[in-house]
């Protein structure tokens, strides 16, 4: 599976996506800078990884969703291809429109940077075709504007439609609720999907819960299998 990486000034998690995809999926990755206008060879799969990107000025987000690579970023997810945001890439992808929604400052008004627990809420797409529907991850999150929102006929929609991936639980009773989310997030949502399960934006990172030594966590190492999985199954109907 080809994987590209985009690469925005301010991007602080693209060696450790690099990293965590290269070393479990056993493959290269493309580091591409978001002055590029086309991918040197389509990859399967693109992520807009975490960080900081322009250093958040006007709106996170904001400024990177209208960097040159974009283009090709949007021309990529339409033709049905993977793409996965993660933190500031979830964040890129509401401010792009590829997926529904906004990431607001957290309700404690403070950065949090702290391990979490997300269940797994459905399994129909490419990302968590190889996880289990109600599996609860632990995954670390890191950021100031993680509060997913949504206006309530909106959310309402979202929800019916299945399209609600992760949500904050809680490990001891499997519970996942807006109750369990740290920063707020509307229904306990950590991570949502478009309509034909290509495009996946999560704010908690498994990258940062992917080789065990250096971080104590591994739940990330299913992450990657689930999505090489799913791209070899789904691809092949």
């Amino acid at each position: 599976m080809k994987t590209a990486v985009v690469v925005f000034p301010g991007s602080n998690c693209d060696r450790d996506v690099q990293r965590a995809v290269s070393e479990t999926l056993k493959t290269s990755v493309d580091m591409v800078w978001h002055e590029e206008t086309e991918f040197a060879s389509e990859p399967d799969l693109v992520i807009l990884p975490g960080g900081f990107s322009y250093g958040d000025y006007l709106r996170s987000g904001a400024m990177a969703a209208r960097s040159p690579i974009i283009a090709a970023v949007r021309r990529h997810a339409e033709a049905g291809r993977l793409l996965l945001g993660i933190c500031n890439g979830f964040q890129v992808l509401t401010e792009t429109k590829l997926l529904p929604g906004a990431l607001l400052a957290n309700t404690t008004t403070t950065f949090i940077c702290k391990k979490c627990y997300i269940r797994v809420e459905q399994t129909d797409n490419f990302f968590t075709y190889g996880l289990k529907k109600g599996e609860i991850v632990e995954y670390p999150i890191a950021h100031h504007e993680g509060l997913y929102f949504l206006p309530p006929a909106e959310l309402e929609e979202l929800e019916k439609a299945g399209r609600v991936v992760f949500r904050y639980a809680d490990p001891a009773t499997g519970k996942a609720g807006a109750e369990y989310a740290p920063n707020g997030s509307l229904n306990g949502i950590a991570g949502i999907c478009n309509e034909h399960g290509n495009i996946l934006g999560l704010m908690p990172h498994p990258e940062r819960a992917t080789v065990a030594h250096l971080n104590g966590g591994s739940d990330g190492e299913a992450f990657w299998l689930s999505i090489a999985r799913g791209f070899a199954e789904r691809s092949a109907r």
